[in-house]
């Protein structure tokens, strides 16, 4: 209906203004830019105005009589959320806005796989264009700073080079079908909890290793034509119009030529929006995240206030017209864009990439005495047990919420694989602990009834019993997006499993030695049973296709070859930010204010690990298989003398097992002698390759001299100092068997 009308507008207003005066933007033989700045001269200081605020809460209006329409939004990054009403959270009630939940961008970094993300982007951009939406808000890059963050599991990872090579493909696929990507939260938005308050106290160096290469990524080779401040502070400036962020870095830096885009509720000031680096604002006052007044868009501070401050001459227009230019810029690639690709509702095909990058991002983290994969065929009976493997999670979590058209359970899942292969076998269910029943966000309900009348007690103990005489016993469990969760605006309360869920893991050991435990989350969590049991599988959250993913990597017909993509920590003592008691910052005496302090600075994830020589539960990188693999014959050509040059580094990798799998093969740099305290290692470089039993294939990594490089703070810029540095590759960051030197002369 919003196409038709359009149409039907654009037919009038078209006629209208070919009789009167055709315009330049009109003309497609003209280049962009031109037709941008030909609309932006015939444009009105109400229609400028209007085009860089939200009218509805993921709407802005476009410029109906130039034949702009509105501009849609709605959140990703692993779906199309449900159309929600006009001025309100709740959703639409439509019956044509459900769609293929993907997996969280935690599944999708752990499968090292770009091409993966890039069948993703494109999946999702599909998608999209069915619903008529114009930027997915997404994908998000934030650095993994410490497992309690609750929107960890939107994120990439720990590892700025393993997000920049995820992101990249991602936006590109997105983008290629005519949908604008908006990567967020730029930047420095490591936790949920006060996210509004936090003032960010951080080094110029660990700024630029750590929290920023992968927004540079997007922006320098992905070109995303949509960026997303954060809610937190910088400097004491919110980042939704930050000074340095968004003008010096962003624009002037990095060249950005897209739109800022505020989190909804993230602008603060008028006069800093307009002077440092927003374009558009959503979500301020309009019965969103800050509570002010219904239907308050003209109250926003790109609103009334601003084009009053304009006519009694406090600005000029020259910032409102770079902020409409980027806004038009927006138009032509997405809503005036001709070329766009076709739109599909939750076809077979997104199904298939859902189900696709999910298995490529299953980690099977333990397998002792190779009890994975099950032999369903030899199998009598096996028991499912767990909240998790019932509970549907494409609901809940905050923004990411999604209103699914299915969602295969791994209960489900397993049944009819079981059923598929051994109609005979028995696949039994026991609930065994009781976590959140809810079901519900924003109008969108699970219709699950997950009410249960047995005690804790109870539960255990009708597992066991169920447990004794079973072939294999599959626990479902981790975490879920309830509140202080996976889930957005707030962070975990403790590192441990909630709902004593160790006790039901352990009653299970106990009970039967052929114990697999498998973790449904998008964070880390606590293993006091670790040594209990023989198998440990991390299943993220996997969306749509959860059931039949987890199935196929649990009965061995697909082969697991995903990697952790961040440091799994024995306790919170392990991490930087909790070891040197950062986390949560301390509030600023008399101000709404909290200083965090990322004294850690560049140590990370594994790069603090091993400063500290931690063993971690699982390292960065680790992830076996069922098939087994050599890495050999470590070589390198090239030279990374010129401020061009480049080294290739070629591996021989085997597949000595018995079955067809994928290994990941890791590269990382260690700086023999530095002017300045670097991490041991550094992830720069990777690629996976499938190989059938028995074959062996040359696989290439090559790297510039950024891979060399730290960020100088005496001269405000890329260093690469002379000397020698050792080349590192393995499968995993605990497991680099080979290793080679080079050396820079200048």
């Amino acid at each position: 209906m919003k196409n038709i009308l359009f149409l039907l507008g654009l037919l009038v207003c078209g006629c209208f203004v070919a009789m009167a005066d055709t315009p330049v933007y009109l003309d497609e033989t003209k280049p962009v830019e031109e037709r941008i700045e030909d609309a932006l001269n015939r444009m009105t200081l109400d229609e400028k105005i209007a085009v860089i605020h939200a009218q509805s809460k993921f709407s802005a209006a476009g410029v109906p009589r130039l034949g702009f329409p509105d501009l849609w939004t709605d959140d990703g990054p692993h779906g199309v959320r449900p159309d929600v009403l006009w001025d309100e959270w709740r959703q639409a009630g439509q019956t044509n806005d459900s769609c293929v939940a993907f997996p969280a961008l935690t599944c999708l970094a752990a499968s090292f796989d770009p091409s993966l993300a890039r069948i993703y982007g494109e999946s999702l951009g599909e998608e999209a264009l069915y619903r008529d939406k114009d930027m997915i808000l997404g994908p998000g890059v934030n650095i993994f700073r410490t497992p309690l963050n609750g929107r960890n599991f939107e994120y990439m990872g720990e590892d700025p080079y393993l997000a920049s090579r995820m992101v990249v493909p991602y936006i590109q696929g997105l983008q290629s079908k005519g949908v604008s990507a908006c990567v967020k939260h730029y930047c420095l938005n490591n936790d949920e909890e006060y996210r509004h308050q936090v003032n960010v106290i951080v080094s110029d160096r660990a700024l630029r290793e750590i929290y920023l290469p992968a927004f540079e990524a997007a922006v320098k080779e992905g070109g995303t034509w949509g960026l997303m401040g954060a809610y937190n502070l910088y400097k004491n400036e919110h980042n939704c119009h930050n000074e340095i962020l968004l003008n010096n870095i962003l624009k002037g830096e990095w060249g950005y030529d897209g739109v800022v885009v505020s989190d909804w509720g993230g602008a603060h000031d008028t006069d800093q929006a307009v002077k440092n680096g927003l374009d558009l604002e959503f979500g301020t006052w309009t019965d969103g995240l800050t509570m002010g007044k219904t239907n308050a868009y003209r109250s926003y501070f790109l609103a009334d206030v601003y084009k009053k401050a304009i006519l009694d001459g406090t600005y000029t227009t020259r910032e409102l017209d770079e902020k409409v230019r980027r806004v038009l810029r927006l138009h032509f690639r997405t809503t005036m864009n001709r070329n766009k690709g076709v739109g599909f509702m939750c076809n077979e095909a997104h199904y298939a990439t859902a189900r696709k990058v999910a298995v490529g991002g299953i980690v099977l983290l333990k397998n002792d005495n190779n009890l994975l994969p099950m032999d369903v065929k030899a199998s009598k009976k096996i028991l499912v047990v767990g909240e998790n493997a019932v509970k549907m999670m494409t609901v809940g979590g905050g923004s990411s919420s999604l209103k699914v058209q299915r969602e295969v359970s791994p209960l489900d899942g397993i049944r009819n694989l079981v059923a598929s292969i051994n109609p005979t076998a028995i696949v039994e269910y026991q609930r065994g602990y009781v976590g959140d029943v809810t079901g519900e966000l924003d109008g969108v309900s699970t219709g699950q009834n997950l009410n249960e009348s047995r005690s804790p007690e109870q539960l255990i103990a009708d597992a066991v019993a169920a447990a004794a005489d079973a072939d294999y016993v599959i626990f479902f469990g981790g975490l879920n997006k309830a509140p202080y969760q996976d889930c957005e605006g707030n962070d975990r309360k403790t590192y441990d499993l909630p709902y004593d869920q160790d006790k039901v893991i352990s009653a299970l050991a106990k009970a039967n030695s052929r114990l697999v435990v498998v973790g449904i989350s998008g964070n880390s969590f606590a293993m006091p049973w670790k040594g209990e049991v023989n198998a440990i599988v991390q299943g993220w959250f996997l969306g749509s296709e959860a059931g039949n993913a987890l199935a196929d990597v649990l009965t061995g017909v697909a082969n697991p070859s995903g990697k952790l993509p961040f440091t799994w920590t024995k306790t919170l003592n392990d991490v930087g930010a909790h070891a040197l008691n950062t986390y949560p910052g301390t509030w600023r005496e008399g101000k709404d204010i909290i200083d965090e302090e990322y004294a850690e600075g560049v140590f990370v994830g594994y790069r603090w690990t091993d400063k500290k020589k931690i063993t971690p539960e699982f390292a960065f990188g680790h992830g076996l298989s069922y098939t087994t693999f050599e890495l050999s014959s470590l070589r390198a050509s090239g030279d990374l003398s010129g401020e061009n040059g480049t080294m290739t580094f070629t591996v021989n990798v085997k597949n000595t097992g018995s079955r067809e799998g994928a290994e990941v093969v890791q590269l990382y740099v260690h700086d023999d002698k530095a002017s300045v305290e670097r991490p041991y290692k550094e992830l720069k470089g990777f690629a996976k390759v499938s190989l059938k039993p028995g074959e062996s294939k040359d696989v290439e990594i090559s790297i510039d001299r950024r891979a060399l490089s730290f960020w100088d703070e005496t001269t405000n810029g890329w260093k690469v100092e002379p000397g020698k540095f050792t080349i590192l590759v393995g499968n995993a960051s605990d497991n680099l068997t080979l290793k080679t030197n080079i050396k820079i002369v200048k």
